[in-house]
């Protein structure tokens, strides 16, 4: 497993696709989760970088994060509408852990009401999850060509391409 800083630096192509089209999309994404019944759960979420982590942190009390409290695994997926694929996309794979350092919730939420001016720095958060990243994968188009970049721990970076 992985914090977002050691994949960013083991699959720097990936995580630079990661972070274009995130922000690309005003930061939402599709948050893959498994439900109790063990079907899976797609939900919109907008994951935060704060202080070299990747945060999947939202409003309390939804289905998405009793799904990651009962089991930890998910997929985050940059959000596209373009079928080709042309400015990329990207996935993630991992789990998460939840950090109940206060300090940590006070630091992220004082950065957050900064950054966009949205304000819960009072709030008190059941589920403050870092993600640990397990495998992540991209695509970009290139000379009408798909090249798929996938990544594992412990392995660097490789391509499949895809005519």
């Amino acid at each position: 497993m992985a914090t977002w800083e050691e994949f960013a630096g083991h699959a720097p192509r990936i995580a630079e696709t990661f972070v274009r089209r995130h922000a690309a999309t005003g930061n939402l994404c599709m948050l893959a989760t498994l439900r109790s019944d063990g079907f899976p759960r797609i939900s919109p979420m907008e994951p935060r970088f704060f202080e070299g982590r990747l945060w999947l942190i939202g409003m309390p009390g939804t289905t998405k994060f009793a799904d990651l409290h009962r089991d930890p695994r998910f997929c985050l997926h940059t959000a596209t509408v373009d079928t080709r694929a042309a400015e990329g996309d990207a996935k993630l794979f991992g789990t998460v852990r939840h950090d109940p350092d206060q300090r940590l919730h006070r630091r992220f939420t004082e950065a957050l009401y900064a950054r966009t001016g949205f304000d819960i720095r009072d709030r008190q958060f059941e589920h403050f999850y870092e993600a640990d990243i397990t495998g992540a994968s991209s695509v970009e188009l290139h000379d009408g060509r798909l090249d798929i970049r996938i990544w594992k721990p412990g392995r660097p970076e490789r391509i499949v391409t895809k005519p």
